[in-house]
């Protein structure tokens, strides 16, 4: 039997598609790579649902090819991989508040959406898919003092974190494909959507409205920035083994009331409330990024560190946010 190769090799003018890279994570991925991949032809994929805004990508318009189109289509994503050297799909439904009114949309993307692309990659014959995930299928932690590992079994608890684990299972159980998985930490930063805490947090204080914070406050989650996070997915796509997981984590775990206090203190403003829990909210997430340090990734930027900077952001930026938070599809939850 012939030797499985550790790393693909990814010609410096490979066709790249990038799947939901007009979302958070997803356009901060396509600016890096962009920059530092000046070779590359770029494709995004994207669907444009709520969280998804082609203006995020503006800088790059004369740079990539857009595709307006969902994971879930087979002919969409057959087109989308054609002739593709890698393909990283950022594609998910991501809120899991939002996971909890209705799954549907999670399932549709985060899981036929998965196999729909590894089917259309099979049949393209792309080189490596790698596929986004997050901490959140390790599931609940705060019986340990433990950070989970890739090989730990996963034990998601809402819809949201359920179906990105079966989209893991799907890629890595892809034995005839080049595949791997990165599992992110709480991500963050400018561009966030502003139902996540950081940006909702920030930009209720300017509005002089209050934080909400969940029960007690005390849900610790571990906090990246997201151009570290996109930097080690790229790291991952050129270094990481084919069939493996690899966690991305800044080892920076702080509770929701220390994201406020520190939200306060730099913005010399704003009053925490606390509001009812949401359903079966898990109380710890803390991933070991060793795995992805010894191949030479490390995060950079701390939370104190780039806090500045996002706040800067959303206040240079009210047009952007307020329209969101204005418009029909901004979620206010919740729960009794």
């Amino acid at each position: 039997m012939a030797a499985v190769p550790v790393t693909p090799h990814i010609p410096d003018d490979a066709t790249v598609l990038i799947t939901g890279g007009a979302g958070f994570i997803g356009s901060t991925y396509a600016l890096l790579a962009a920059r530092t991949h000046p070779a590359w032809t770029i494709r995004v994929l994207d669907a444009l649902t709520y969280c998804g805004f082609k203006a995020h990508l503006k800088p790059l318009a004369n740079r990539i090819e857009f595709i307006h189109g969902d994971i879930a289509c087979p002919d969409t994503a057959a087109t989308a991989t054609a002739n593709c050297h890698a393909v990283i799909n950022f594609a998910a439904e991501s809120h899991v508040d939002r996971s909890i009114i209705d799954s549907k949309p999670f399932t549709h993307t985060n899981v036929q959406g998965v196999s729909t692309l590894l089917d259309a990659c099979r049949h393209n014959t792309v080189n490596r898919f790698l596929h986004v995930s997050t901490d959140e299928v390790y599931g609940d932690v705060s019986h340990t003092a433990e950070l989970s590992n890739e090989d730990d079994p996963l034990n998601p608890v809402s819809p949201y974190a359920t179906s990105k684990s079966q989209g893991d299972t799907l890629t890595l159980q892809a034995d005839d494909l080049d595949t791997v998985v990165t599992r992110g930490a709480n991500t963050w930063g400018p561009r966030q959507y502003p139902e996540k805490v950081i940006p909702l947090f920030i930009t209720n204080t300017i509005d002089e409205q209050p934080m909400p914070i969940y029960g007690n406050g005390t849900a610790l989650r571990d906090y990246l920035h997201v151009d570290d996070h996109a930097r080690g997915i790229d790291h991952i796509l050129h270094h990481g083994t084919r069939g493996e997981a690899y966690n991305l984590g800044a080892r920076a775990a702080v509770d929701t009331n220390t994201i406020a206090a520190m939200i306060q203190q730099a913005m010399d403003a704003g009053t925490p409330a606390f509001v009812a829990d949401r359903p079966d909210h898990d109380m710890r997430y803390a991933v070991n990024p060793a795995k992805a340090e010894a191949l030479g990734w490390r995060p950079t930027i701390t939370l104190a560190q780039g806090l500045a900077d996002t706040i800067s952001w959303y206040r240079d930026n009210h047009a952007w946010w307020r329209a969101i938070k204005d418009g029909p599809d901004f979620r206010h939850f919740k729960w009794d």
